[in-house]
């Protein structure tokens, strides 16, 4: 049986933390050493926008520390990422390539999207407990140092996800002149997070039956931890009523007492006054009663998409079903026509599959043109005549969860051009930051959506079957339907003359030959 040590290190807001696991087919993951080391990257970011020269040392130290640790734990694979404090700090990349040079380690910055993804999926490794709670409405609460993530979960599938730029070190950066008045501070934090949280609320929360939580965040499992309750082996839930107790007396102490309670270590005491009163505000108006705090972070996420991307393990949930049923809650807030995109997904998907093998594309690649599909009537809700701009102003002011940055920006593009010119390389690189292999799969997408699109021109969807095959410098689309095409025939030239510039292969529409009874 081959085992594989893998390092996750998560560098985030307030904490640097690395967890070594042993991953293989047979056990799964094993967790076998868990470092941490306190460090605030937070407070340098969201105040002054930058990473100082003294903070950056002390990050390049604790780096090359666990550099040693891997050495010494034999690591074979590490995978090292970063979040909001350095991601949004204004010399990132200068951070990023002192800790290559500097300690060795090879680090990334994670779009929220991707972090919180990758949060899920360590959640979705617990197996038959997440896969049931989702199966009725279930939220997710995750509050970290510099945003909350809130998630709903329905019927086995993502509802809506929505991050809130208020986390801890963000609240106690702004309030922090008023710590020596901490009766002032609970009632200033709740009318800080109140209008943003209640807002999610009111839209997602108020109508929908929610069962239970999950909870997210270190803070939450100091509280958790102290009665656990474990009806699923290790899995450590709690009810509401209990759990609100246990919060309604803590936050009647100081910090410190409640660093004391908890058993916190002193530097982080000024940040779980903060959390614990977000975490009240979550809950107090969300009906649930079953509360679970898995105990989990980004490193754990890691380890097990490094695991399924290698294959060490496979997960029981689809997330791919989750990023389609997150486009597809975009195209509903923005009035899509369902009918229309769910043809025309059904026909791009067609096509795609007959084009992949000879257009070198993907299965991440069916999934973008899919997420395409979902969203390319998005831009008719704010105005019909410039469509294709405010779709592609639309995707990129969305969070789609699973997406990289640069995955939604092929997205974006992808939309923007399905009715309007497609631009040149050195056109599209001047407006924004585009390389050669992007620009070519854009315009692959492209010419296949265009096609798909101009098979229902009519928005009808006349056709009941098709099948696409490849005929020599021919992609055959035999369409099955007792409608008039005329239209559709009569417009599909344009359409095929991109195509056949983009793959060097014509399609054809032929009609389906009928038996006479």
């Amino acid at each position: 049986m081959q085992i594989t040590t893998f390092a996750g290190v998560d560098i985030g807001s307030y904490e640097v933390g690395m967890k070594i696991f042993e991953l293989s087919s047979k056990y799964g993951m094993r967790e076998i050493t868990y470092v941490r080391h306190r460090i605030d990257l937070g407070r340098d970011a969201y105040t002054t926008g930058r990473i100082s020269t003294e903070v950056m040392d002390e990050l390049c130290v604790i780096l090359t520390d666990f550099m040693h640790i891997m050495k010494e734990y034999q690591v074979q694979a590490y995978r090292a990422c970063v979040t909001s404090a350095i991601r949004e700090s204004d010399n990132a990349l200068i951070v990023l390539d002192h800790i290559k040079v500097r300690s060795g380690m090879t680090v990334e910055a994670l779009s929220n999207s991707e972090q919180r993804f990758l949060g899920y999926k360590s959640i979705a490794y617990q197996g038959k407990s997440f896969e049931k709670m989702i199966q009725k409405g279930t939220a997710i609460f995750d509050v970290g140092g510099g945003s909350i993530q809130l998630s709903l979960f329905d019927k086995d599938r993502l509802v809506t996800t929505e991050n809130i730029r208020m986390g801890i070190i963000r609240i106690r950066e702004r309030l922090q002149r008023l710590e020596d008045r901490p009766s002032y501070m609970v009632p200033l934090i709740e009318e800080l997070v109140n209008s943003e949280i209640g807002a999610f609320q009111r839209m997602y929360v108020k109508d929908r039956e929610i069962r239970s939580v999950i909870l997210i965040g270190d803070y939450i499992n100091y509280v958790v931890r102290r009665y656990r309750k474990k009806p699923e082996g290790d899995t450590p839930f709690v009810t509401k009523e209990e759990l609100m107790a246990d919060m309604e007396q803590l936050i009647a102490l100081s910090p410190a007492q409640i660093a004391k309670r908890l058993e916190i270590p002193a530097e982080n005491e000024s940040m779980i006054l903060p959390a614990l009163v977000v975490y009240r505000k979550l809950l107090k108006d969300t009906p649930a009663e079953l509360i679970w705090a898995p105990g989990l972070n980004l490193s754990d996420g890691l380890a097990y998409d490094y695991a399924e991307q290698h294959k060490i393990i496979r997960g029981s949930h689809n997330f791919e079903n989750d990023i389609l049923a997150a486009a597809k809650n975009i195209a509903k807030r923005y009035q899509a026509d369902r009918p229309h995109v769910a043809h025309v997904a059904d026909l791009a998907l067609t096509i795609f599959d007959a084009m992949r093998k000879p257009a070198g594309l993907k299965d991440r690649d069916r999934l973008l043109l899919n997420i395409s599909v979902q969203l390319h009537h998005c831009g008719k809700f704010i105005t019909i005549s410039k469509a294709p701009e405010c779709n592609y102003n639309i995707i990129m002011s969305t969070e789609i969860i699973g997406l990289s940055h640069k995955e939604r920006n092929l997205v974006a593009n992808i939309v923007r051009y399905v009715i309007t010119d497609f631009a040149g390389f050195d056109e599209l690189a001047a407006k924004e930051d585009i390389e050669e292999e992007s620009y070519l799969k854009i315009a692959k997408l492209v010419a296949i959506l265009r096609v798909a699109n101009a098979l229902d021109r009519s928005h009808k969807q006349k056709i009941r079957e098709m099948k696409a095959s490849l005929k020599g410098s021919q992609l055959v689309l035999t369409v099955d339907t007792d409608e008039d095409m005329t239209l559709e025939r009569g417009l599909f030239p344009d359409k095929a003359e991109f195509f056949e510039e983009v793959f060097g292969i014509r399609p054809e529409i032929r009609m389906k030959k009928r038996l006479n009874g």
